[in-house]
């Protein structure tokens, strides 16, 4: 192939790559516009099946959709008068929290030096900021109540979404080349898809229950704030139940001491346990088990493009996307990538022979 030849075949490749860039800028750009409308069809997805059930049960469907609205103005108005209060005193409260804890950590190097380890204290501060999984825990809370500034237009765009579901079907059968054949295949991505988020949703809320119910028996601060932080990140599988454990494990510790600090950290292994290893796969069926490098992958990306609301809804995403790939023969195997080792194990795939 001559010089020409080779050029004409890496162009598609920086054509693709280019656009990409170009794509994720604008996303960065539009963060504000698109952290609303991801949230929004993050809550429409959840909300399209109870409305179809009201629906089957013979309910028009202006007046269950008039009830699905009800109720996620009530779940709202509930997370916002729970929330912000605890949230305003806990910013309040972060930076003598912060200073506390520096003060234990000078404490410790102080008592390993008397028995001979020398660890410099600005070296630690440097590398390690005391705090900082406090002021992250504190950034996506202010992110939420960023995000649910713009109540109405997630509402408006929550009610078009659930609108046009209905109708979708239709459409797609007058523009499609193979109506029935692909139909079927985008109902059993929809039926997967809406079953994982349900589900996902209503494990999610036990966690952050049970997370509310141990934190107030130990008598540690705030135990609704990080109930909800427990509940938010446990759409995120492995990193998540560690990034709720982190902040309210150092709480802990700066105002009951280490007892309560390991009482803690013991009462988040168990929740996680019981409900993410026990009781999510009875329910699932099955586990859709992603790669944990494609799980830190997509934290960091959507994170760095939509913010700490992006590290929250990327998993769920990353999820859904994984459900459409399985739901196509051609892209199952792009399905397998996104995967981890152990779903390869347990449906036992093995490599073709040459």
């Amino acid at each position: 192939m001559d010089d020409s030849g080779k050029r004409a075949a890496k162009a598609p490749a920086l054509l693709i790559l280019a656009s990409f860039i170009i794509v994720v800028a604008g996303m960065k750009a539009a963060s504000d516009i698109l952290v609303p409308f991801f949230l929004a069809v993050f809550i429409a997805v959840i909300c399209a099946p109870p409305l179809f059930w009201l629906q089957r049960k013979g309910v028009p469907k202006l007046p269950a959709l008039a009830i699905i609205l009800v109720a996620i103005l009530i779940a709202g108005l509930l997370f916002a008068a729970l929330i912000v209060p605890s949230l305003n005193d806990f910013l309040i409260s972060l930076p003598g929290y912060q200073e506390r804890l520096s003060a234990q950590i000078a404490e410790l190097l102080s008592w390993l030096s008397e028995r001979g380890v020398n660890i410099p204290a600005v070296e630690v501060s440097g590398a390690l900021h005391p705090g900082w999984v406090m002021i992250l825990a504190g950034g996506i809370f202010e992110a939420l109540s960023s995000a649910l500034a713009h109540a109405f237009l997630i509402l408006l765009t929550v009610v078009f979404i659930l609108l046009e579901m209905a109708d979708l079907p239709r459409k797609l059968r007058l523009v499609l080349k193979n109506p029935e054949r692909s139909l079927s295949t985008i109902e059993k991505f929809s039926q997967h898809a809406k079953r994982y988020m349900v589900i996902k949703t209503m494990l999610s809320a036990a966690t952050g229950v049970l997370i509310w119910l141990l934190l107030l028996i130990l008598g540690v601060d705030y135990p609704v704030l990080w109930g909800t932080l427990s509940f938010l990140l446990n759409y995120v599988p492995n990193i998540g139940a560690i990034l709720a454990a982190l902040p309210v494990a150092l709480l802990a510790l700066v105002q009951l001491g280490a007892g309560s600090a390991l009482l803690t950290v013991l009462g988040f292994i168990v929740v996680h346990v019981v409900v993410g290893n026990i009781i999510e796969p009875k329910l699932m069926g099955r586990v859709l088990s992603l790669s944990t490098l494609v799980v830190f992958l997509s934290l960091v990306f959507w994170g760095w493009v939509l913010g700490p609301i992006g590290m929250i809804l990327s998993v769920p995403m990353t999820s859904l996307v994984k459900i459409a790939l399985e739901s196509y023969e051609e892209t199952r195997g792009l399905a397998f990538m996104l995967g981890s080792g152990s779903e390869i194990e347990r449906m036992g795939l093995k490599p073709r022979k040459k």
